[in-house]
């Protein structure tokens, strides 16, 4: 195998852009911290790494005390970090302080490794609707398919074997993966799609009859509001009456499924493999732990918070923190749970003889 794959540089610049070099003076204003005096002052950094590999010419980052034996041994040239940990930087380093060390190397690592822009152009494999409207700056990729009266807006990028149905709208800088679909929707501006998601199919919605199933129309859309980011695999159903909608900034993760109608607020975010039935409500920066999942028709407050495999099936009000199936409040779950065990610890009571069935076989 060519290359080196465990070699101190992060970012292989086979799979990833990268940009830079960039002095500290710039660093610091995209960290929105202030550096405190080392040796990489007059650098030129070109990159970022962890700690334990970093060299004079790259920035790491310290944000957890476990982890401040390791920042003592660096040689990076720069060390993002908090003002309780600076005193852990060595002196052979430049201390960036900033008041959140994990926000200021998420747009540090970006500004050295910036998505890829658009190259613009449609390969001759994708098949374009005479009727669709894009941007001059859109890149289409091989074979991908793009339908009637779409409109695409500039710095669009949409992937191999994508498929866009008629009518979809998407705002400026979206991104969809190879194989995603999208249909009966209206995208934001930088929207991400990642590969083989599936974007505005028919809801589960049926009338049950003595007969059988009769289907109920789906005749709402999908509407992904700016900064929304759909993980691979996941399904976002239309709605059925009225629209599905995911709110400003919020994250879905890998395999995750949103039923028809769901209203979902701003920066929410949802981790692999949980789900939301058809109807619910979700206020701002709700939180849902992998595997949870929400039975329909539910009022979901902001800020809540739902834990890893939690089986919601009433309303959650705001601000509040619930686990387990049912799902209840965490101090009351865990209550519980101890009770359980105590109980589980008791000897069992025969009932012929109001002993313990242990002592009944002593006997």
């Amino acid at each position: 195998m060519s290359g080196n794959p465990a070699g101190p540089l992060l970012g292989d610049e086979r799979f990833f852009h990268r940009a830079g070099p960039f002095g500290l003076d710039v660093l610091a204003a995209v960290a929105g911290g202030s550096v405190r005096p080392g040796a990489a002052e007059a650098l030129l950094l070109t990159g970022v790494a962890p700690l334990q590999t970093a060299l004079q010419d790259q920035v790491s980052v310290l944000h957890n005390p476990r982890y401040a034996d390791a920042a003592g041994q660096t040689r990076a040239g720069v060390v993002i970090v908090g003002e309780s940990l600076a005193s852990r930087v060595p002196e052979g380093s430049a201390a960036l302080v900033v008041a959140d060390p994990h926000e200021a190397w998420a747009r540090v690592a970006a500004m050295f490794h910036p998505a890829p822009a658009a190259i613009p152009g449609v390969h001759p494999s994708a098949v374009v609707h005479a009727t669709a409207r894009l941007d001059g700056s859109v890149e289409i990729g091989p074979c991908a398919v793009i339908g009637a009266r779409v409109e695409i807006a500039a710095g669009c990028q949409i992937g191999p074997g994508a498929v866009i149905g008629a009518g979809v709208i998407m705002g400026e800088g979206c991104r969809v993966g190879a194989t995603a679909s999208i249909s009966h929707a209206v995208l934001g501006a930088r929207v991400r799609v990642y590969p083989g998601a599936r974007i505005g199919q028919d809801g589960f919605g049926f009338a049950i009859t003595k007969a059988g199933f009769v289907t109920v129309p789906q005749l709402g859309r999908v509407i992904l509001h700016d900064d929304v980011e759909i993980g691979a695999n996941s399904t976002v159903d239309r709605g059925a009456s009225h629209d599905t909608v995911i709110g400003r900034g919020s994250r879905l993760d890998n395999l995750i499924q949103i039923g028809h109608n769901v209203q979902m607020g701003q920066h929410c975010v949802m981790a692999g493999q949980s789900g939301i039935a058809g109807s619910c409500t979700l206020g701002d920066f709700v939180q849902i732990g992998a595997q949870g999942g929400l039975a329909g028709h539910l009022a979901i407050g902001d800020r809540a918070r739902i834990g890893a495999q939690a089986g919601v099936m009433s309303d959650v009000p705001e601000g509040a923190d619930v686990i387990g199936s049912p799902a209840l409040p965490v101090r009351e779950f865990f209550r519980n749970v101890a009770v359980l065990r105590r109980l589980a610890r008791r000897p069992a009571v025969n009932s012929d003889t109001g002993g313990s069935s242990g002592e009944k076989a002593a006997g």
